[in-house]
């Protein structure tokens, strides 16, 4: 540890024996260009020995970064060597205890406030030094970037500190130099100063030799991944040294910044496998003690470094993070939602606990992070009323500032779980309001899929169908990727077969036949064939022979129907290959529960859609879902209950 004089920049080391102590004297000229400026007195400012002179030294900020100009020097050293304890700092009455220093320090809230505090010290070490950089970076810097960055970086005593951290490197702690290399990063100085550039090849120096400890190695990766360009070299050889240490004495801090490093490093499937092993192996074993943030970095780089096979793992934190949801970050909530997407995992509790925290705070939740809880509650088939409900009246509230893929991912999910709030009708007279304003700044796929979840719910988009059915946009959607693939071309059929069964009054362009399907495709929403099975074998029971029911019939309709069973006038089943004196038509819609929300008898759109569609062209419709037939154990309550639910008004058949 080094101790640094602000009158006269000494340097006290403590890196040697206390007999052996050094004291370096600085006698140094700062000098810059400010037009023509007279010497000025420095003494109640930062430093005695420093004055003006004429050449500036400049270090020019790229991008984001701010600049800082560092004089040039003219630097007269005098090393005294001590050779008794009596000579150390420590024992002079200027010296200040670096725990009442650093109370002083945390209890400050404003950049002058701690300048004004250094300036009335004589003497602090590297540690404090960095540390009051640190304070400075803590209050200074927000999600914008510097706040005040004239006042930070052209104050003397914040401009003696980085020129004594410059030109005296080799002589901090390892922690000084980690402190104050993150600190300046922070506070987005120049990564190819010469202040940065002396502090990083000092890290790099003594990583080479090895002098660096766990939480050494992890605070000068936590600095490199600050950079906009990193070393991948250094990260790489960081990650080789903590490798080598005992993994279980690592802190959560510690483990959480090697896995960040190994996101960036990791360049080949198995490299560094057996060392993520063993650390998923420890950090299962200290779940419990980890922060939000540390919760959701790790699963982050589960995610990233594709640890599929850390199953126990992965369970644990995210039954962890049900506890941290209120106080994540909109971005950390965000990274634990794709978690869950990313492995496929889902918890009733962290659900429930979803539905408190939303609703609470969806009028100060980022856009993005609301858009992400949507999509999780749409991909897992989640229908949670609190949620959406909430939701809706964000968007009615907000809607207007989101960007078009924000204002999607809102939507879609309506459509997608069938589910109109109670405030549907300002919800979607919202949606059109921003349809008209900025229906061109929509990617055509986006469009396409928003339009298509409205449908789902009967809100017809008839004012925009022209332009959706036009050559035109066409020609856009089959330019951009994925083009009119099999999904993208049912989408446009069913947008056309609604308006054509459910809009009469539409007079608009159609959807030229070479952009219709044949048929529907819809995995998400497929044929339970365990549940037809025992359906099946109920109808044959009940009706005596096979030839008088069809299943996953297609019609000329592009949808299959589950089971149909033909009617003549008279009400009598005819076989199902008859064609001439068809009456009627009954369509059975065999619904497992993937053709439901999860926890729910609510069908998903999709399924809606179909039923309501069919009922249109004249079938008529009869619904077995699986909780209606689950408990039947023979084929005689099966055979009894098909009979109420497709003949209700008969009890007996004649074939």
């Amino acid at each position: 540890m080094a101790l640094i004089s602000r009158k006269s920049l000494q340097f006290y080391s403590s890196s040697t024996p206390a007999s052996r102590s050094i004291l370096m004297t600085l006698s140094k000229r700062l000098s810059f260009i400010s037009g023509q400026r007279k010497p000025q007195n420095c003494s109640s400012v930062a430093m005695r020995m420093l004055y003006f002179k004429d050449k500036s030294q400049y270090m020019f900020c790229r991008k984001k970064h701010v600049q800082l100009r560092i004089q040039s020097l003219s630097v007269n050293e005098t090393v005294h060597l001590c050779g008794d304890i009596g000579s150390s700092p420590k024992s002079d009455n200027r010296w200040m205890d670096e725990q009442l220093f650093f109370k002083k320090l945390n209890s400050l809230c404003t950049s002058k406030d701690i300048f004004d505090f250094l300036s009335s010290l004589e003497v602090m070490s590297d540690i404090m030094a960095s540390g009051a950089l640190q304070r400075i970076s803590e209050v200074e810097v927000d999600d914008n970037g510097v706040k005040n960055p004239e006042e930070v970086l052209e104050n003397e005593v914040f401009r003696a500190l980085c020129f004594q951290f410059e030109f005296e490197s080799s002589k901090l702690s390892n922690t000084g130099l980690l402190n104050a290399l993150q600190a300046l990063i922070k506070l987005r100085i120049d990564p190819q100063s010469t202040l940065m550039a002396s502090l990083l090849s000092e890290g790099e120096e003594r990583l080479g030799k090895g002098q660096l400890t766990v939480k050494n190695l992890c605070a000068l990766g936590e600095s490199l991944l600050e950079l906009e360009r990193p070393s991948w070299a250094m990260l790489e050889q960081i990650v080789n040294h903590v490798q080598e240490k005992d993994i279980e004495k690592w802190s959560p801090r510690e483990m959480v910044m090697v896995y960040k490093m190994l996101q960036v490093t990791v360049r080949e499937g198995e490299q560094y496998q057996d060392l993520l092993n063993r650390m998923n192996s420890v950090t299962l074993t200290i779940v419990s003690q980890l922060s939000p943030k540390f919760t959701s970095i790790i699963l982050n780089s589960l995610v990233v470094l594709h640890q599929t096979q850390a199953v126990p793992l992965v369970t644990a934190l995210c039954k962890h993070s049900v506890n941290h949801i209120p106080y994540f970050t909109g971005d950390e909530l965000v990274d634990v939602l794709e978690a869950f997407l990313y492995f496929g995992h889902r918890e009733q509790i962290f659900t429930e606990v979803l539905e408190t925290h939303v609703p609470k705070s969806i009028f100060t939740m980022h856009p993005q992070t609301v858009s992400k809880v949507m999509q999780y509650c749409c991909r897992k088939m989640i229908l949670s009323k609190p949620i959406f409900d909430a939701v809706a009246e964000g968007f009615i509230s907000d809607g207007d500032r989101f960007t078009t893929d924000q204002i999607a991912e809102y939507i879609i999910p309506f459509g997608t779980l069938n589910y109109l709030p109670p405030s549907a009708s300002s919800l979607f007279g919202k949606l059109e309001t921003i349809l008209h304003t900025r229906f061109s700044h929509f990617q055509p796929h986006t469009l396409l899929k928003l339009l298509h979840s409205c449908v789902l719910i009967q809100r017809y988009p008839v004012n925009f169908l022209p332009k959706i059915f036009s050559p035109y946009f066409l020609q856009q959607l089959q330019a951009q990727p994925p083009g009119l693939d099999r999904t993208v071309t049912s989408q446009l059929t069913q947008l056309f077969l609604t308006v054509t069964l459910e809009c009469p009054f539409y007079e608009g362009p159609k959807l030229l036949p070479k952009y219709q399907v044949k048929a529907f495709l819809k995995p998400q929403t497929s044929l339970d064939v365990h549940l037809l099975k025992r359906v099946k074998t109920g109808l044959l029971y009940l009706l005596k022979k096979r030839i008088y029911f069809a299943s996953e019939v297609s019609t000329p309709y592009f949808y299959t129907v589950d089971i149909e069973i033909k009617l003549d006038e008279e009400g009598f089943v005819l076989p199902a290959a008859q064609c001439e004196e068809v009456h009627r038509r009954i369509a059975l819609c065999v619904d497992g529960q993937n053709r439901f929300c999860v926890n729910s008898h609510n069908l998903l759109g999709e399924e809606a859609i179909k039923q309501r569609h069919l009922q249109l062209l004249g079938y008529e419709v009869v619904q077995i879902p699986f909780f209606e037939i689950e408990s039947l154990q023979n084929c005689r309550k099966m055979a009894d209950y098909l009979h109420k639910k497709i003949f209700p008004h008969t009890y007996g058949l004649s074939c």
